[in-house]
């Protein structure tokens, strides 16, 4: 692994430095067991980071002490709301919150809660791959009202689509991506309150994955959906593993807003016992002592996103780039290369660069692909390269 302290190999308080050879070498995870050594790994949302030190240490001490457990969340939940109030002005009230395993699976209970079988889920694709299966794993139906040529949410699409799903009085929910992933759009605070309004008008519930929040660019700002007007009955669910890279360590939190307090009272206790221990141990010392590591690494992904950028416009002139506003993923139009119905396919054999394929995040995907860019810099470039040299 990188250097506990955040450091990595190619210069002092570099995160993302972590060598290509050692990320092979030391990381088990699906990410680089899926495909042999001589393929470069840029498909799932994990980061090849270095780990948080207040992480480290924290995780550390619990299983050097045997305090490996049943969870207590309490405390999670307040450091959530003290970090929520500190970078977004957000006011949490830790008590009406429910803390669950991961974000998916708290969207599924959420789900459960305000939509019948079969009911309609509408999203916005490209969006998250997952929000697909889990719509369909918990019996409701996908709607899709895709984003506008900009990869912003477009309003009279969601209009017509909230309109055609309440028609017969069908429970609805729109599940949102803020920031959206695989497109990297910071849904602005008047945007935000555009769909709160007009979720309110056809009675859509707002359910908002809030994962990516910590990882907007200084250039954009995040607004948590539920500080916008008209959003009392919206729920986020949220969690720390994407920005502090920790999928392994199992913990996520949904936040009802004031008038759904009453909603996830419904919910079984039951569900509060599936966040891990150590994730929850995990989590906590990010909210509270990892703030300043995250605002470090959002500095390195601004300082990738903008070399990613300026690689593909020497090497890759058949390729168009989305500039990300968040997250470290890039949604790129490979369809300028001419590498048939699944580009990213093809790239993976020629290239050994393994990117997902643009279908998964919904029809309008396809000769897309996106690339996760959270990785060190030299990465970046010998990706590029692979690809370009497949090219010529």
């Amino acid at each position: 692994m990188g250097e506990i302290d955040g450091r990595g190999s190619h210069g002092v308080g570099s995160i993302l430095g972590v060598p290509l050879e050692q990320l092979h070498r030391d990381r088990t995870s699906v990410k680089w067991r899926r495909y042999g050594p001589d393929v470069i790994p840029m498909w799932i949302a994990e980061m090849d980071c270095a780990p948080c030190p207040a992480v480290v240490h924290a995780v550390s001490e619990a299983v050097a002490r045997g305090d490996t457990g049943y969870a207590m969340t309490e405390a999670y939940a307040g450091e959530f709301a003290s970090l929520a109030e500190a970078e977004w002005g957000w006011t949490v009230e830790p008590a009406t919150t429910t803390r669950v395993t991961d974000v998916l699976t708290g969207v599924t209970h959420v789900l459960r809660l305000l939509t019948d079988d079969g009911g309609p889920v509408v999203v916005s694709p490209p969006v998250y791959n997952a929000f697909f299966d889990v719509i369909e794993a918990c019996g409701r139906r996908v709607v899709e009202a895709p984003l506008d040529e900009n990869h912003r949410l477009d309003f009279d699409c969601l209009a017509r689509v909230f309109a055609e799903v309440t028609a017969r009085r069908d429970r609805a929910v729109y599940l949102l991506c803020n920031p959206h992933n695989p497109t990297g759009t910071v849904h602005t605070s008047a945007e935000l309150e555009s769909l709160a309004a007009l979720a309110d008008e056809h009675g859509v519930r707002v359910v908002s994955d809030e994962i990516h929040a910590p990882l907007v660019m200084p250039t954009s700002t995040f607004t948590p959906y539920l500080t916008v007007n008209g959003s009392e009955q919206g729920v986020v669910v949220t969690s720390a593993s994407k920005a502090w890279n920790l999928a392994g360590l199992k913990a996520a939190i949904i936040v009802p807003g004031r008038e759904a307090v009453a909603d996830l009272r419904r919910l079984h206790p039951f569900v509060t016992f599936g966040a891990s221990h150590l994730g929850v141990i995990a989590q906590t010392a990010a909210y509270r002592d990892g703030r300043e590591w995250v605002h470090r690494l959002v500095g390195e992904l601004d300082a990738n996103r903008r070399l990613l950028a300026d690689l593909v416009a020497e090497h890759l002139p058949g390729v168009r780039l989305f500039l990300p506003e968040a997250t470290f993923l890039a949604w790129l139009d490979l369809e300028g290369l001419g590498l048939g119905d699944d580009p990213a396919g093809e790239l993976l054999r020629r290239a050994h660069v393994a990117l997902s394929p643009g279908t998964i995040f919904g029809a309008i995907g396809h000769g897309h692909a996106r690339l996760n860019y959270g990785t060190s810099p030299d990465v970046l470039r010998e990706a590029i390269g692979r690809i370009a040299s497949s090219l010529d």
